[in-house]
């Protein structure tokens, strides 16, 4: 039994010292006061690691947000482009001119004339608009047409300060008053025309006319300055037919082209007339179209009054 016993405790001795660690190899030290060299540093633990930053907020989670509806770019484009529609009750917006010099000065309809009318490189046509007076009319205008209206007069201040204008025309209107300085201070005026009108005199008129044309009017022969033409002498053309003469307004300047005097009262013609009587030489050669028909005068009857002329005037025979 105690041999049994001496057995096992050899046995025991054995195993234990094959387990153990050999005896040659250096044993691990651990030394605590460095302990924590070897382990990781937490401080700075977050440099290498890729991770989500988790922001912590209420409890309850975010509501759900409906995506953002994708509009076409053509419609952005034509919100952006265009501005928004009016409501029913807005007001409609008042357009206000600035520019004078574009559109003429206002008119008594509360437009500039140049809207009222048309206007191009100085001539200003009001033809046809339903004017009962004359528009203010832009300082540059050189040509007016007013045909075809229901102006009744002229007045000094129509024309006032207009240096420029070189024709007028009135045409076809209602005027029956021409005031004695609506055209007199008119420097550059050549052509005037009032025919199928109501004028039963004419005011002062300026010297630089070439054309006079108040055909078709009421003018009569007291209507008309004591010698109204003789220093006019830029004018060539002067039409008086269907009015009421009684006479032919003489002198005539020597400029003279064309004078009608058809469908008047005249009844008799002088030698110097047309002529010079104390000159038996003169001759008038400009003067190669006279119309006296429609008056109650025969032409035949005054040979003299055209022995200075190239062509002898049209008129009634007997």
């Amino acid at each position: 039994m105690a041999l049994l016993t001496a057995l096992l405790v050899a046995l025991s001795l054995i195993v234990r010292s094959n387990s153990a660690p050999p005896l040659d190899s250096d044993p691990v030290i651990y030394d605590l006061e460095n302990y924590d060299e070897g382990l990781w540093d937490l401080e700075n633990f977050a440099e290498g690691y890729d991770y989500e930053e988790i922001e912590v907020g209420t409890v309850a989670p975010p509501p759900t947000l409906e995506p953002p509806a994708i509009i076409p770019d053509s419609e952005v484009e034509a919100e952006v482009t265009q501005p928004p529609l009016p409501t029913q009750a807005s007001t409609p917006p008042t357009l206000v001119f600035t520019a004078p010099g574009l559109f003429g000065p206002e008119t008594g309809l509360d437009m500039p004339t140049c809207l009222l009318c048309v206007c191009i490189s100085g001539s200003v046509y009001c033809d046809d608009a339903e004017l009962d007076q004359i528009p203010p009319l832009p300082k540059d205008t050189t040509h007016f047409y007013a045909r075809f209206n229901k102006i009744q007069q002229v007045q000094t201040r129509d024309f006032a300060n207009l240096n420029q204008l070189k024709r007028i025309d009135l045409t076809g209107n209602q005027i029956s008053s021409l005031e004695e300085d609506a055209f007199r201070s008119m420097s550059q005026l050549q052509d005037l025309l009032l025919p199928d009108n109501r004028l039963q005199a004419l005011p002062e008129l300026p010297k630089t006319l070439k054309y006079l044309d108040v055909s078709n009017n009421q003018l009569k022969s007291v209507g008309i300055h004591d010698e109204a033409f003789k220093d006019m002498n830029t004018l060539q053309f002067l039409y008086l037919s269907k009015n009421l003469l009684d006479y032919i307004p003489v002198p005539l300047p020597e400029s003279l082209r064309a004078l009608h005097l058809q469908n008047n009262n005249i009844q008799t013609l002088h030698a110097d007339t047309f002529c010079n009587s104390h000159n038996i030489h003169y001759v008038r050669r400009d003067l190669e179209d006279i119309r006296l028909d429609g008056n109650p005068l025969d032409v035949s009857l005054f040979p003299q009054a055209y022995v200075c002329l190239t062509r002898l005037p049209v008129g009634n025979t007997h």
